[in-house]
């Protein structure tokens, strides 16, 4: 095997291989420390310089939105109230609705019941009037008919 000698050390192949990543292990090691440190040293600088930006503008438009919304919901309770009494409203105007058909019906059926009642009242007096007259019609035909018969039985009739 190969041996490497320096300054009285003898070092042979096998332990060679051990050393070499040892060393690349510390090295890397090293090396990422010190990039660490880097940017951390470079990170300070930054927050030490850091300024806050200003933020009025925006608190303002906060305080904006804030009154317009509180402006919103007293409109809205407002919308809800008349939304509320409109749709008693409609109630009331149902129920009076309801009332006043249910009274219309009602009149309806009393004048249907009267029409049907003077129908047939009027009917029954027609059907009176009618036998009246056929009656008086009978009666006329026959005091026509007698007198017809005495104008031609009498003597005197027939001289002009």
């Amino acid at each position: 095997m190969a041996e490497v000698e320096y300054k009285g050390i003898k070092v042979g192949g096998s332990k060679l291989l051990l050393i070499i990543p040892l060393l690349g292990t510390l090295i890397g090691g090293l090396w990422g420390g010190f990039e660490v440190l880097q940017r951390y040293k470079s990170m300070e600088k930054k927050i030490n310089s850091f300024v806050s930006p200003d933020m009025s503008g925006f608190d303002k438009r906060i305080d904006l939105v804030q009154q317009e919304v509180t402006m919103l919901q007293s409109e809205l309770s407002m919308i809800l109230e008349e939304v509320n009494l409109v749709a008693d409203v409609a109630k009331e105007l149902k129920n009076d609705l309801k009332g006043d058909v249910r009274r219309i019906e009602t009149i309806v059926e009393d004048v249907e019941t009267r029409v049907k009642e003077d129908s047939r009242t009027n009917e029954k007096e027609l059907k009176e009037l009618v036998k009246e007259i056929e009656e008086d019609m009978a009666d006329l035909e026959a005091k026509v008919s007698d007198t017809i018969q005495k104008t031609l039985a009498n003597p005197l009739a027939g001289m002009k």
